[in-house]
């Protein structure tokens, strides 16, 4: 059940992050958040191949499907809504994947920095 306000880190309405595959914790296509959302997943990324290796090497293996959850599977150049701590984590590691603020829930702000999400965002004019 979401219960966070959908607003952007930007202070603006919270934009899509993708259809295509379905992300979100709501599959809702953004990256809604609510208090059953323990991971936090409200970044919205574009995923690279540095970054899937590392999610896996770490555990989380986004990258193979899994149909039996209707999990696609995500290839490099896919919007995915990413835990922030799992973000913060590529970023310190020095691979984290491009952000897309417009629609990345303001509460990916309790685990990331603004000033370093917009260091790798896509969609700053």
């Amino acid at each position: 059940m979401k219960t966070e306000e959908s607003i952007n880190v930007l202070g603006e309405k919270l934009e899509s992050c993708s259809t295509d595959p379905e992300t979100g914790f709501y599959r809702d296509g953004c990256c809604n958040t609510g208090p059953d959302d323990h991971g936090s997943h409200t970044v919205c990324v574009v995923l690279t191949d540095k970054f899937l290796e590392f999610s896996k090497a770490r555990g989380n293996d986004l990258s193979t499907p899994v149909p039996a959850f209707g999990f696609p599977g995500l290839k490099a150049g896919d919007s995915w809504c990413l835990c922030a701590a799992r973000w913060h984590e590529a970023f310190e590691a020095g691979c984290a994947p491009r952000v897309r603020l417009r629609a990345t829930h303001r509460a990916a702000l309790e685990h990331c920095a603004l000033d370093n999400l917009k260091a790798h965002g896509v969609d700053l004019s």
